[in-house]
């Protein structure tokens, strides 16, 4: 999500970014940022990196676990992925900017994108959730939620909800929402009327920049913008169950970019695999839970 005058907490509100991989005191990880922008010139798209690095929650008790790449598959470079999910065999995306935006269908081992949708250029496409034979695809700043006939992806209605609209996903009963703050939104799927909502919390810290969502094993999951960690979250009171580390997951890619990001999470629940890309990859990964640190 390229995502600009978002809602900041207000003062005094305890937030945090993603883990790093070792806990740092926050004071010397602010040093050891500013020193190493003046040492190597890291532009802002670094300091935003870093940001999310050193600036964390320091309990050791919460899991943070490495993750392997089983595969490595094509994937539309050109794709500004905001919503990812699995279904029947192939991948269903939503890609964002203006002018730009689409829903598709995408072949899992090619990346051949075998059908699609381009939004009207003034939607800026978002998160993606399937609820029986519907798509539902949220924008971003337009305050609606765009529906599609799952077969013929055609639009099949839209309804409304208030502020931005970042991330989606379905636990089989509802809709949960994320809008780049901490909080998660139940929506009811046929009414999108709201059911309840949970505050995402490392311990008693919120969890800002909530983005891609998916609901995996009982547990949402959701990539943080601007980081290579996956929290998992339970979805009954909001705690952060632990995180998945994915910063070798696609080490190659250009960090000078800020919007060249981990976003998008698909689970194939039958054959239980994890697919994970981010915006502007050339690459599908497949990935595996590795080795606790």
């Amino acid at each position: 999500m390229a995502k600009r005058n978002k809602k900041r907490p207000q003062a005094g509100a305890a937030v945090v970014a993603a883990p790093a991989p070792s806990a740092v005191p926050a004071g010397k990880a602010a040093a050891k940022s500013k020193a190493g922008l003046a040492m190597f010139g890291v532009g802002f798209a670094g300091l935003l990196a870093l940001a999310a690095y050193f600036f964390i929650f320091q309990d050791k008790d919460l899991p943070i676990h490495k993750v392997e790449v089983v595969r490595r598959l094509p994937h539309d470079s050109e794709a500004y992925t905001q919503g990812l999910l699995f279904h029947d065999g192939f991948l269903y995306e939503s890609t964002g900017k203006y002018g730009r935006s689409s829903v598709r269908k995408v072949e899992v081992d090619t990346g051949k994108v075998v059908q699609q949708y381009k939004l009207n250029p003034q939607l800026f496409g978002e998160g993606l959730a399937l609820w029986q034979n519907k798509l539902i695809q949220l924008t971003w700043k337009a305050g609606k939620a765009l529906v599609y006939d799952l077969k013929e992806m055609k639009p099949a209605g839209e309804f409304e909800y208030e502020g931005d609209g970042w991330g989606l996903t379905c636990d089989g009963k509802h809709l949960i929402f994320s809008n780049g703050t901490d909080r998660l939104v139940f929506y009811d799927p046929e009414t999108f009327k709201e059911v309840r909502r949970i505050k995402v919390q490392n311990q008693d810290k919120g969890l800002l920049d909530l983005n891609e969502l998916e609901y995996v094993r009982g547990e949402i999951w959701a990539n943080v913008w601007k980081s290579d960690f996956i929290a998992r979250i339970n979805p009954k009171n909001g705690q952060v169950l632990g995180w998945l580390d994915c910063s070798r997951v696609h080490p190659n890619r250009r960090k000078d970019v800020i919007d060249n990001v981990l976003n998008g999470i698909a689970w194939d629940q039958k054959q239980d695999r994890i697919y994970v890309t981010g915006k502007l990859w050339p690459y599908l990964f497949e990935i595996k839970i590795a080795k606790q640190y």
